[in-house]
C-alpha cells in the first residue's frame, strides 16, 4: 500500500472498537473540547459487492459511497493503490488496497517555516495489507503531521477536536484510527470522523453537484460538530498555557461522492419441499427503495434468475422447487455499479394463511404455519402484535401495509395485509397558490395552484382586486395573465375534490410600469475540465424566455438551454491517438462563448459569457529509458484531477505515443510502458486532457 495503516489494535473486553493510539511518533493526549459535539457519524449501509459498507451516513442527512473507481476525477482510487491501473477496478482481483469515504485535510505553514498537514479521513482497507475476504475494515483516521524541535509542546484544534502534543525525534507525527476491527463496520461510528465535512454553501463556488467539495480546490467548509471549520496550532510551554499560535487555516480539501449505490442485505430466505420433491423458495431483503433485486436461478432447484418485487425499501420473491432445494440462495442489487451479490442461507418456510383488517371494528386478524411440523414446532409470532390465531388483534387503528410472522426455528414470512369494512372517504382539499409577488406591465404572469393538497378533482380562479384583465386557462392548474397597466392584482383559487371544495387561497401581484427587457448571462468563467458548468441568466428582467445558444469553442452540449440555469461539461482536450504518429494533430483550448437572448414586453435582449478552461501547468517532467526496455516518464500537474496524461516521442505531440497515466491526488503522475523503443529520438513530449504541456523533454538513456 501507498500508505501503511498503523493498527496497533487495543481490546476493551467484548468491544467491537479497535483504536490506534494517537502516539505514534509523538506524545498526544486528545483533549475535550470546550463546546459540546453537535453531530456524528449515524449510520452504515448494507455490503456492497466488495463486503465493505455500501455508504455510511451522519446525523446532518449526508451518506457518503466508497469512492473506489479510477474514472471519477473527484472522488479517484490512487493508481498504485490497485494491481493494474489500466482495467476498471474489480473485486477481488484488481481492487484498491486502501480507499477513503471522506479523504478531507488541511496544509499550512507555521512561523518557523515547517509545513504542517491535518487529515481527516473515513478509510476502508484490509487488516493484512492484502485483499482478501473477511479482512474488510473501515476506520476513521485523525492524523497530524510537522516538523518540531524534540519535546516542544503543541496544541491543534481542528474540526474533530482538540489534541495536544510533544514533538520527538525533531516531529509531530501522530494517528489516530478508530474501528480496525475487520467486520465490525459500525466501530468507525465510535471515531472522531463525523458528520462529514463539506463545501461552505455560502462561499462560491458550490461544491460539484454529487459532491462534498472537489479534492483538487481548497475551500472553506462546514460540517465540524465543534463549531471549529479550520486548523489553529498553538505552541504551549510546560504548563500547558499558549505561547504563541504557530499557524492558522480554514482552507481544506475535501473528497466525498454522496452516495447513489445502496448494496443491499438479504434478510430472510425460506423453503418448503413436499414428498413429491415439489415446493417454493421465498427470499426477503432490503435495500434503498426503487432498486432493482433478483434473485439468481438454481437449475438443479429448477428456478431460473427472477427479479424481486420491492416496497418501501423492502424487497420480495417466492420461486418454484421442482428438483433439489439448494442449501443457499443467492441476490443481486442490479441498480448498484457493479452489481452487488450476497448470499443466504434457506430456512424454514412460514405460510400466513389470513391477513386481515376490519376498518370499522379497528381489527386484525392473522393466522399462519411453518414448514416445521416435528415434535418440537416452531413457535409463531406476529411481528408487533403477538402470536397469531382465530382471536383477532384489537385497536388497530392504522394497520400496516404487510404483516411479518416470525418462527422459533428461524423462519419468517412477510404478506399484504387485505382490508374489508367501510370504506374511507377523502378529506377536502386545501388550495395552496404561489405567484411572483412582482411583475411588469405586459408581461406574462403565471399563478400556480398545482401544490394544492389532497386530492383536486378542478380548478376555479377568479379575478377579485385590480384593474380586469383575462384570465387564460382559469379552470386550469397554472393560469394566466397580461397585465395593460400597473396596479394590484388579487385572484382567488378554489380547488374540488371528491372531498368537497377547499376554502378560498388568494395571492396578490403587484405589476409596475414596464421596464426594458434586459439578458444578464452572468460572469464569466474559469472551470476545469472534465466539470459540470453551470449557466447563470437569473439576473436577467423583464423576460417570458429565455433562449441560451453556442456561439464558438468546442461543441458541448447544453442541457436546459431554455431554462435560466442551462449545463454542461466542460471538454477535455483531445489527445494524440495511439499508436501513432498523428501529424495533423492540434491542441484546441479555446474558451467556450454563449450567447444568452432574453425576450420579454419590451422586445428581445441579447448578452453573451465566457467559458474558459482552468490553466494547467506541467512541471518537474523528466524522462528515463532503460535500455532493456523501460521507460518512467514523471512529472506534476498544477490540478490534481484525476486527468489522462500522454507522452509522444519528439518535441511537437505528433509522433508515436509513448504511453498514458492519470495525474493522482497529490498531482503527480508516472508512466511506465516497456515500448516503443526511442529509436532515434532525443525528446518526449506531454500533454494532459486539462491542456497542460511540457514539449522537448531529454530523454535520458540508461543501461
Amino acid at each position: 500500500m501507498r500508505r501503511a495503516v498503523m493498527r496497533v489494535l487495543i481490546a476493551a473486553g467484548s468491544a467491537t472498537v479497535a483504536t490506534v493510539t494517537l502516539a505514534v511518533m509523538a506524545s498526544a493526549v486528545p483533549v475535550t473540547p470546550s463546546s459540546p459535539r453537535q453531530g456524528r457519524l449515524t449510520q452504515v449501509g448494507p455490503l456492497a459487492e466488495h463486503g465493505f459498507p455500501a455508504w455510511y451516513g451522519d446525523s446532518s442527512g449526508v451518506r457518503l459511497e466508497a469512492c473506489t473507481t479510477l474514472d471519477d476525477p473527484l472522488c479517484p482510487v490512487l493508481t498504485d493503490e490497485v494491481p493494474d491501473p489500466g482495467q476498471p477496478v474489480s473485486y477481488p482481483d484488481n481492487f484498491p488496497g486502501e480507499f477513503f469515504y471522506q479523504l478531507a485535510g488541511a496544509s499550512l505553514t507555521l512561523t518557523g517555516g515547517a509545513r504542517a498537514t491535518v487529515g481527516l479521513d473515513l478509510e476502508g482497507a484490509w487488516a493484512n495489507d492484502a485483499v482478501r475476504e473477511g479482512d474488510q475494515m473501515v476506520f476513521g483516521r485523525v492524523r497530524i503531521r510537522f516538523a518540531a524541535p524534540t519535546g516542544e509542546r503543541y496544541r491543534i484544534t481542528h474540526p474533530y477536536g482538540v489534541d495536544e502534543l510533544v514533538s520527538a525525534n525533531g516531529a509531530v507525527n501522530a494517528t489516530e484510527d478508530v474501528g480496525t476491527v475487520p467486520g465490525a463496520f459500525g466501530g468507525a461510528l465510535n471515531s472522531r470522523i463525523g458528520p462529514f465535512l463539506k463545501w461552505d454553501p455560502a462561499v462560491a463556488p458550490a461544491a460539484p453537484a454529487g459532491y462534498t467539495g472537489n479534492p483538487a480546490v481548497e475551500h472553506r467548509i462546514v460540517g465540524s460538530p465543534y463549531g471549529t471549520n479550520f486548523v489553529k496550532i498553538e505552541r504551549l510551554d510546560a504548563t500547558g498555557a499558549v505561547i504563541a499560535e504557530a499557524g492558522r487555516t480554514d482552507l481544506f480539501t475535501v473528497q466525498g461522492r454522496i452516495a447513489v449505490n445502496s448494496g443491499l442485505t438479504v434478510q430472510q430466505a425460506t423453503y418448503t419441499v413436499g414428498a413429491d420433491g415439489k415446493g417454493v423458495v421465498e427470499v426477503y431483503a432490503t435495500s434503498d427503495p426503487g432498486r432493482a433485486l433478483a434473485v439468481t436461478g438454481d437449475t438443479a432447484a429448477g428456478f431460473r434468475t427472477t427479479r424481486m418485487r420491492g416496497q418501501d425499501g423492502r424487497y420480495y420473491a417466492r420461486l418454484p422447487v421442482t428438483g433439489t432445494a439448494p442449501a443457499a440462495v443467492e441476490v443481486t442489487n442490479l441498480s448498484d455499479s457493479p452489481a452487488t451479490r450476497r448470499t443466504r442461507a434457506l430456512v424454514d418456510v412460514v405460510t400466513v394463511t389470513k391477513a386481515a383488517y376490519d376498518a370499522g371494528q379497528h381489527t386484525l386478524t392473522v393466522t399462519a404455519e411453518s414448514s416445521d411440523r416435528d415434535a418440537t414446532p416452531g413457535v409463531l409470532t406476529v411481528t408487533g402484535f403477538g402470536a397469531p390465531g382465530t382471536t383477532p388483534f384489537t385497536d388497530v387503528v392504522a394497520p400496516p401495509a404487510t404483516v411479518t410472522v416470525t418462527s422459533s426455528k428461524g423462519g419468517s414470512a412477510t404478506v399484504p395485509v387485505i382490508g374489508a369494512g367501510p370504506a374511507m372517504t377523502a378529506d377536502a382539499p386545501v388550495a395552496v397558490v404561489t405567484a411572483p409577488a412582482t411583475a411588469a406591465a405586459g408581461q406574462t404572469v403565471t399563478l400556480d395552484g398545482s401544490g394544492s393538497l389532497g386530492v383536486v378533482d378542478s380548478w376555479a380562479w377568479r379575478q377579485t382586486a385590480g384593474p380586469a384583465v383575462t384570465l387564460t386557462g382559469a379552470t386550469t392548474a397554472k393560469p394566466a395573465f397580461v397585465a395593460a397597466t400597473a396596479g394590484a392584482y388579487t385572484f382567488q383559487l378554489v380547488a374540488t375534490g371528491p372531498g368537497g371544495a377547499s376554502s378560498p387561497a388568494t395571492a396578490t401581484v403587484t405589476v409596475g410600469a414596464a421596464t426594458a427587457t434586459v439578458a444578464a448571462a452572468g460572469p464569466d468563467q474559469t472551470v476545469a475540465r472534465g466539470r459540470t458548468v453551470t449557466l447563470d441568466g437569473s439576473a436577467s428582467r423583464s423576460a417570458d424566455t429565455l433562449a441560451w445558444r453556442q456561439v464558438s469553442g468546442p461543441a458541448v452540449t447544453l442541457a436546459g438551454a431554455a431554462t435560466a440555469k442551462p449545463t454542461f461539461t466542460m471538454p477535455l482536450v483531445a489527445l494524440p491517438a495511439a499508436p501513432g504518429p498523428n501529424p495533423a494533430y492540434t491542441v484546441n483550448t479555446a474558451p467556450l462563448t454563449f450567447e444568452l437572448t432574453a425576450t420579454g414586453p419590451s422586445g428581445a435582449s441579447t448578452d453573451q459569457v465566457v467559458v474558459t478552461g482552468q490553466a494547467e501547468t506541467l512541471s518537474s517532467v523528466t524522462a528515463r529509458y532503460r535500455t532493456r526496455g523501460e521507460w518512467r516518464i514523471s512529472g506534476t500537474s498544477s490540478l490534481p484531477a484525476g486527468q489522462t496524461v500522454v507522452a509522444v516521442l519528439g518535441g511537437d505531440l505528433k509522433g508515436v505515443v509513448v504511453g498514458q497515466g492519470t495525474v493522482d491526488a497529490t498531482g503527480a503522475f508516472d508512466l511506465r510502458p516497456a515500448t516503443p523503443a526511442p529509436g532515434s529520438a532525443t525528446t518526449v513530449s506531454v500533454i494532459s486532457a486539462a491542456g497542460g504541456q511540457a514539449l522537448a523533454v531529454p530523454i535520458t538513456i540508461t543501461s
